[in-house]
C-alpha cells in the first residue's frame, strides 16, 4: 500500500492559534499520544523563539517514541554568508530532522526580508546546507508557495530547485494564507510533480474553508507528505484537521498514512483528549468524531438506517473510535 507521511505540527502551527497555549507538561503528554496515534513526524516547536520549546526538545529525549521522529522548526537564515541564532538553536536542540521555510513570494522577498531575490535563493540552499553538515535531515517549508506561483511561476519554481539541491529530503507547498482554491491546487501541484521527481508535500491552512480538500487534492496530483494538526487548530482560521485527513487517506483513498494499525480507532480519543487539555469545548459536530457525527433524527432516515446503516453514513464509526446514535423528533 502506498504511503503517505503524516507530520503533525499541532504542539507548533496548532498552538499559534488564538486561544491556544501548551504548557510543556501538554506538549511532553501529547507526543506520547501521538506516538500511539503512529504519526510519522511530530513538530515539537521552534527552539530559536521561547525558552519552553528549548525545555521541550531537552525533554522529549527521554521520552521512547516507537513510531514517530521529532523535528525541531526553523527559518533559513537571515543574510547569506553570515552565522544564525535561528539554526544554531536547531543544532542545539539535538534532533535527527528539522523543518524549516523559506521564502517563495517575491512580495515577502523584497517586502520583508528586504533582499535581493538572488540572496534568497542563496538563504535556501545555505540553510539546508548548514543544516545537513551536522547530521540532520531537512524537510523544507516553501512558505507562500501558491501565492508565489501565481505571482512569478519560474522563481517559485526556482526555489524548490534550490531546497532539493542542497539536500532536502522533502519540500513542502504552503498555502500559508489559505487562500487557494482547490482547482487551483490541482493544477498548481500537478505542474510541480511533472517538473520534479523528489518528494513532495503540503501544508494547507483553512482560510478558505478549504485546507483538508485542499491537501486530499494534493495528495492525489502526487503529495506523499501531508502536514495538519489535530482539531484544525493553527494560525487564524487552523490547519488541515488531521482527524479528517487521516481517514480520508486510508478509508477513501487506499493509502497507509498511520504506522499504528490501532490509529484510527484512536482518532476520536485523540480529539477530545486535545480539547480537554486546552479547555475548550468539543465540536459536536466535527466530520469522523463528533458527538454527532453519526447522530440520527429524521424518521425517514431511521428507518432506513435499522434496515442497513450504509444508508445514511459514509463509514462505521467505530472505525474511528465514534459510536452511532439515534435522537426522536417530531419527523
Amino acid at each position: 500500500m502506498d504511503k503517505v507521511e503524516i507530520l503533525d505540527t499541532t504542539l507548533r502551527d496548532g498552538s499559534q492559534m488564538a486561544g491556544v497555549n501548551f504548557t510543556l507538561e501538554d506538549k511532553l503528554a501529547l507526543t506520547k499520544r501521538l506516538d500511539m496515534l503512529g504519526v510519522d513526524f511530530i513538530e515539537g516547536g521552534w527552539p530559536g523563539s521561547n525558552p519552553k520549546d528549548i525545555n521541550y526538545f531537552k525533554e522529549v529525549k527521554k521520552i521512547y517514541l516507537k513510531n514517530s521522529k521529532v523535528t525541531a522548526f526553523g527559518s533559513t537564515k537571515k543574510r547569506p554568508g553570515r552565522d544564525d541564532k535561528n539554526l544554531e538553536a536547531i543544532v542545539q536542540a539535538d534532533v535527527s530532522y528539522a523543518t524549516i521555510f523559506g521564502k517563495t513570494w517575491k512580495l515577502h522577498v523584497r517586502e520583508v526580508l528586504k533582499i535581493s531575490y538572488e540572496d534568497n535563493l542563496s538563504l535556501i540552499g545555505e540553510s539546508i546546507d548548514y543544516l545537513k553538515s551536522h547530521g540532520i535531515q531537512v524537510i523544507y517549508d516553501a512558505e507562500h508557495f501558491f501565492d508565489g506561483y501565481k505571482d512569478d511561476p519560474d522563481y517559485a519554481l526556482e526555489t524548490l530547485r534550490v531546497a532539493y539541491e542542497a539536500g532536502a529530503q522533502t519540500v513542502v507547498l504552503a498555502d500559508t494564507n489559505g487562500g487557494t482554491l482547490t482547482h487551483e491546487i490541482e493544477e498548481i501541484v500537478h505542474r510541480v510533480r511533472s517538473e520534479f521527481n523528489f518528494k513532495i508535500g503540503i501544508h494547507a491552512h483553512n482560510d478558505s474553508g478549504l485546507a483538508v480538500a485542499n491537501s486530499l487534492m494534493a495528495v492525489k496530483e502526487g503529495a506523499r507528505h501531508v502536514q495538519g494538526t489535530i482539531n484544525g487548530l493553527g494560525e487564524r482560521c487552523g490547519n488541515a484537521d488531521l482527524i479528517q485527513v487521516i481517514p480520508a487517506l486510508e478509508l477513501k483513498m487506499g493509502l497507509k498514512a498511520l504506522n499504528e494499525e490501532s490509529g484510527l480507532r484512536a482518532l476520536k480519543d485523540i480529539s477530545s483528549y486535545v480539547y480537554g487539555i486546552l479547555n475548550m469545548q468539543e465540536n459536536p459536530y466535527q466530520p469522523y468524531v463528533g458527538k454527532y457525527a453519526f447522530t440520527h433524527k429524521g424518521g425517514v432516515h431511521i428507518d432506513a438506517m435499522m434496515k442497513n446503516s450504509r444508508t445514511y453514513e459514509h463509514i462505521n464509526p467505530e472505525m474511528v473510535g465514534n459510536s452511532r446514535n439515534y435522537v426522536a423528533s417530531e419527523l
